[in-house]
């Protein structure tokens, strides 16, 4: 017969053992081993019963149940070890998703510029939006939208026409930023979904802007890979639509707005969070290049706000 999983608050706050963290021969992390065995045998009731013992959330597909059960526990049994010091993550994250001029297909040929930019502001420490940035951009290459654009984004022609120009609206970004005190008071970090909105469309709109590159938008995290990498699932399952489904929530809002998507996306952020996934910085431009960054790299914020130089 399948074997007791004996996982209780009795358990979690037993006596606490004297070795490091770093010390894997410790008896602690043969516990978690057992113990994740365990999870691994267990159906998905089970797994919901046991999530609703600890008062965890219970939606998801079971490889997502068990993953935030191990989490827990390991979380529980290594606290008991050495308190977690929660001064050491970002304050903040700020989630952006841009949306861009676009035509049907996509030739090669076209130039992609921002027309939306949105940020939604996530409290790391309460798990609340905390505020929320919004403003469209006019283009100035391809002023007029294709029937294709307005129809994926509601993006209209008369909203694109009353907006102020990129470098305008950078601005405002920044000075919201340095309202709220980022890279200041408050450490942050940037985060998308994919590589595409800082390495393509930002890269792209402020050579179009004739502006350097914002340095506060230079490393980033890509929920994408975090997703993937923490609920071991391949690169195809980490679409927005998918990765909600898998947490078991729904979409929220209008597909393609690119401040619902960014609202959606940082509901994503906040279920990792509560699992145990510390999202941090995975990839940084260099030298107008996609890079990646190793996990192993001390966590650091992005630095203070400020409006780039324009270019030569």
């Amino acid at each position: 017969g399948r074997q007791h999983c004996r996982i209780n608050d009795k358990e979690m706050n037993g006596k606490s053992s004297t070795a490091t963290l770093n010390d894997f021969s410790d008896p602690v992390y043969k516990e978690i081993a057992i113990t994740n065995g365990c999870i691994n045998r267990m159906t998905r009731e089970e797994l919901r019963s046991k999530l609703a013992e600890f008062k965890l959330e219970t939606r998801g597909v079971k490889d997502v149940l068990k993953k935030r059960l191990k989490n827990y526990y390991k979380k529980q049994k290594l606290m008991q070890k050495e308190p977690v010091n929660g001064n050491n993550y970002y304050d903040y994250i700020c989630v952006v998703d841009f949306e861009a001029t676009c035509e049907e297909g996509n030739p090669p040929e076209f130039i992609h510029e921002i027309i939306e930019f949105p940020i939604v502001l996530l409290n790391t420490h309460t798990l609340e939006i905390e505020d929320t940035f919004q403003q469209y951009v006019k283009p100035e290459i391809n002023p007029k939208l294709s029937n294709f654009c307005i129809s994926l984004t509601g993006i209209t022609q008369d909203i694109v026409d009353k907006a102020d120009t990129f470098p305008q609206v950078l601005q405002n970004v920044v000075e919201w930023m340095r309202r709220r005190e980022l890279g200041t008071k408050y450490s942050y970090c940037m985060l998308t979904d994919g590589s595409w909105d800082m390495s393509k469309f930002l890269n792209i709109q402020c050579r179009v802007s004739r502006i350097k590159y914002p340095s506060f938008a230079k490393k980033w995290i890509n929920i994408r890979k975090s997703y993937g990498n923490f609920y071991k699932v391949p690169r195809n399952q980490t679409k927005l639509t998918i990765m909600l489904e898998k947490l078991g929530m729904n979409y929220d809002g209008r597909p393609h707005s690119g401040l619902d998507d960014s609202k959606n996306i940082a509901r994503i952020a906040v279920r990792m969070l509560q699992d145990g996934c510390e999202l941090r910085v995975n990839e940084r431009m260099h030298a107008g290049q996609l890079m990646t960054v190793s996990s192993s790299v001390p966590l650091e914020g992005a630095p203070a706000p400020q409006m780039p130089q324009y270019r030569n």
